[in-house]
């Protein structure tokens, strides 16, 4: 798939309470759609049921005193909406204060956060719930508490994100992250956890 280097602005993502739930390699058919972003030379989807809106930021107000992974907030519809960097969750790194915001729809009751996306984000991409598998058990714990198992894909895979799991306060109390990896460390983190996904796809 060719990421384009921007967005339609005025696209937004309706939520409809259909929910995807965590055994859904098991059904016997169906579908999923996916807005689909890369992070690396990895690509990542989140069900567009669960995605209020996505936003073009050229600024990100920081937070002094925060995590690595609390990007900052940015201004939405009247209010100030704190993001989670998706980046620096992998590999533990500030990245710069702008990039794509995908409002995230939580539930009843809870409040609105944004997943801060540094590279664009890509076009909505239809899966087979019956690709999914789960995650490997050689993954890296951080990887475990992020991601809910990939898609086979017929040339790629595609990792599974769940907005429950990458919400700040679910993500504090992981006690996983928060501290910073020096360069060398990131890359080599994020080695592993690609070679992990990509031999869990080909086991079996």
């Amino acid at each position: 798939m060719r990421f384009s280097d921007r967005a339609e602005e005025d696209k937004t993502y309706k939520q409809e309470d259909a929910g995807f739930y965590e055994g859904a390699s098991q059904a016997e058919g169906g579908s999923i759609s996916l807005c689909s972003f890369l992070c690396g030379d990895q690509e990542f989807g989140i069900d567009t049921k669960k995605i209020r809106e996505v936003i073009r930021v050229t600024t990100v107000q920081r937070v002094p005193l925060t995590p690595s992974y609390i990007g900052g907030v940015v201004p939405y519809r009247g209010e100030m909406l704190t993001t989670v960097s998706f980046t620096a969750l992998l590999d533990q790194v500030r990245p710069k204060a702008e990039g794509w915001v995908l409002v995230l729809d939580g539930r009843e009751g809870e409040e609105l956060f944004g997943l801060l996306v540094a590279e664009g984000v890509g076009g909505v991409v239809t899966a087979d719930l019956r690709t999914l598998v789960p995650n490997p058990s050689t993954l890296d714990e951080e990887s475990k508490a992020l991601f809910s198992g990939a898609f086979r894909m017929s040339d790629r895979l595609l990792v599974n994100l769940d907005p429950d799991r990458l919400r700040p306060e679910r993500l504090g109390e992981t006690g996983l992250f928060g501290h910073v990896l020096q360069g060398d460390q990131a890359i080599r983190k994020q080695g592993r956890w690609e070679r992990d996904l990509d031999a869990s796809t080909h086991s079996g």
